[in-house]
């Protein structure tokens, strides 16, 4: 469907990088804005789309109006069937299916809400779910379906994640007399290779395999370069399975830093971002549904999602959509037509259909 293809580059050519949603907001009120068949409701730079009936069967579609920044010489063009460009896979095509089915569905077997939001490629509390939550009863459903790229398979539930940042300190000294100081860098290498060495093991869920991970992302620390360090830091990321807590996987990391940790030399351990994820309920008429109209085989969402805003509000949900969610965020993202098109037939054919 070129329409589609077409849809998508007028959507990426709107930038719309976390924090500045408010162009491509508007572009999406004004263009379901002529259809009476949808309630239209903006809330800041998120927009929501209802169709009539009863929310007991409602389907909740979500996608993100935000992207990362762009990268330097990152321009939008076509080659055959592709289209490349910031947003394309992640997930501005996506949103190109949402406005479609929504403009073209005006009675679908189930009510369907549409809801397109910012901030989600930044920290989860600045959220655009957030202020829609906030407003009683606008998003309600029996079940959501969040068209994060996942080049058209079911990518079921999704993984928690959390970021520590650890501080240890020191006392400056010349590096010709080190013996007088405290090297804060040199206190902060045990536990970075305490770190290191560890390998999570993956974790099986319904037979659906999700790989841990552990990562130190960042690193500082260091005065001048004759000065032995009296502050040294680094920041670790912890991906880990739905089925464990956000206060457990916390603990677990911890327990790996805090022999290293010595709260007289002034050393400190911070959770700086934290949120526990989504169990995959494969079991969901709807999301079965999905599963078998798409490729059949559901895989594990090795990232974080939103599903994991609505499981936390019991309302199962998972992730289907054209993009390849290894071009997200990458230099050379681009999207396929023809996943685009399969997609969007997967979907028009779940929502004219009753799933229940």
């Amino acid at each position: 469907m070129t329409a589609l293809l077409d849809l998508t580059e007028q959507l990426v050519d709107i930038a719309s990088e976390s924090h500045h949603e408010g162009a491509i907001a508007d572009f999406v009120v004004q263009y379901l804005a002529p259809f009476g068949h949808l309630e239209v409701i903006r809330v800041n730079h998120n927009v929501v789309a209802k169709t009539a009936g009863d929310d007991a069967q409602r389907i909740i579609i979500g996608g993100h109006l935000d992207t990362v920044p762009r990268h330097p010489g990152q321009v939008t063009r076509r080659e055959g069937d592709l289209l490349f460009g910031l947003g394309t896979a992640d997930m501005k095509s996506s949103l190109a299916i949402m406005l479609e089915l929504a403009t073209i569905l005006e009675v679908p077997a189930s009510p369907v809400t549409y809801v397109f939001y910012a901030c989600e490629e930044v920290g989860r509390a600045h959220s655009g779910l957030n202020d829609l939550f906030a407003v009683p009863n606008l998003v309600k459903g029996e079940v959501a379906l969040l068209l994060e790229p996942t080049a058209g398979g079911v990518e079921a539930g999704c993984q928690g994640t959390l970021r520590l940042a650890v501080s240890f300190g020191g006392v400056r000294a010349h590096t010709a007399r080190p013996f007088r100081g405290v090297n804060a860098i040199h206190r902060m290498a045990q536990a970075l290779a305490a770190v290191a060495q560890v390998q999570p093991e993956p974790v099986v869920i319904d037979g659906l395999i999700y790989a841990e991970q552990l990562q130190v992302v960042s690193v500082s620390g260091g005065v001048a370069g004759n000065v032995v360090p009296d502050e040294a830091s680094f920041a670790v990321n912890y991906r880990f399975a739905p089925s464990t807590s956000l206060a457990d996987a916390e603990q677990w990391v911890r327990s790996l830093i805090e022999p290293f940790v010595d709260e007289t030399q002034g050393d400190t351990i911070n959770l700086q971002d934290g949120a526990g994820g989504a169990m995959p309920q494969l079991t969901d008429p709807v999301i079965a549904k999905l599963v078998a109209m798409s490729t059949g085989q559901p895989t594990a969402k090795v990232g974080w999602t939103d599903c994991a805003t609505f499981f936390e509000r019991g309302i199962p949900a998972c992730n289907f959509g054209p993009g390849d969610p290894l071009l997200a965020h990458h230099p050379d993202e681009h999207v396929n037509a023809k996943t685009l098109d399969a997609s969007y037939d997967v979907l028009f054919t779940l929502l004219s259909e009753a799933a229940r």
